[in-house]
C-alpha cells in the first residue's frame, strides 16, 4: 500500500457548501485521512460556519454554525481529530455570509 500526503485549499467560500478543491476519494481500494482542517475568516465580522462529509448522497455535519470572528481560524480536524474518508466522500464548508472571505485548508493522507 502507498501513502500519498496531500494538501487542498479553496479559497473565497460564501454561503453554499462547496467541496474542497474538488477532492473526492475515488476506487474502493482507496481510503484517506483528515489529518489537518483549518477553516479561516479574512472578512471584518463574525461569520457562522458548517463542515460536512458528503458520502456522495448525503451531508453529514462535522460542525454546524460555529461562530468564527472576524480573522480567526478554526481546527477541526488536526492533533487528535481525524477524519476517515471512503469512496465518494468529500469534505464541503460553507459560511453564513455571501462575502466570500472564508479559506479553507485540508491536509489528508491518501492511503492506495
Amino acid at each position: 500500500m502507498a501513502n500519498t500526503f496531500l494538501r487542498f485549499t479553496e479559497k473565497e467560500i460564501g454561503n453554499t457548501l462547496t467541496q474542497i478543491d474538488s477532492y473526492t476519494v475515488t476506487g474502493t481500494d482507496k481510503i484517506a485521512t483528515v489529518i489537518g482542517l483549518s477553516v479561516s475568516n479574512r472578512s471584518s465580522a463574525s461569520v457562522d460556519i458548517d463542515a460536512t462529509l458528503n458520502d456522495g448522497t448525503s451531508d453529514f455535519y462535522i460542525i454546524k454554525s460555529c461562530p468564527l470572528p472576524s480573522g480567526s481560524t478554526i481546527q477541526l480536524a488536526g492533533g487528535g481529530q481525524k477524519i476517515v474518508l471512503e469512496e465518494n466522500d468529500k469534505i464541503k464548508v460553507k459560511s453564513s455570509s455571501a462575502t466570500n472571505k472564508v479559506d479553507v485548508i485540508m491536509s489528508l493522507l491518501e492511503i492506495t
